[in-house]
């Protein structure tokens, strides 16, 4: 399983961001995907997760409505797209699957939001 994300970077207060992470090693379409962050000095926390077929999606409280995971089963790749960005959501952005018992994770991609 190999998981890969790309996306992050400079961003100021109210911008918008959109993440990838590409997914390979397992049958993409037939898995949950899930988006985690994490925060210097934070614990990891949960963002979003999308169903196998993308049709359910749920989020944090802390992004609804500002937030949208979703996923394209043809290039193995789920988004995390990112509007009315806070410097709150500062953090190292990772995607995740559970795959054979296991949970994997990218490597993240950081997001900076700041003026």
């Amino acid at each position: 399983v190999q998981l890969v994300e790309s996306g992050g970077g400079l961003v100021q207060p109210g911008g918008s961001l959109r993440l990838s992470c590409a997914a390979s090693g397992f049958t993409f379409s037939s898995y949950f995907m899930r988006w985690y962050r994490q925060a210097p000095g934070k614990e990891r926390e949960w963002v979003a997760t999308i169903t196998n077929g993308g049709g359910g999606t749920s989020y944090a409280d802390s992004v609804k409505g500002r937030f949208t995971i979703s996923r394209d089963n043809g290039k193995n790749t789920v988004y995390l797209q990112m509007s009315s960005l806070k410097p709150d959501d500062t953090a190292a952005y990772y995607c995740s699957v559970l795959f054979g018992g296991k949970v994997y994770w990218g490597q993240g991609t950081q997001v900076t939001v700041s003026s």
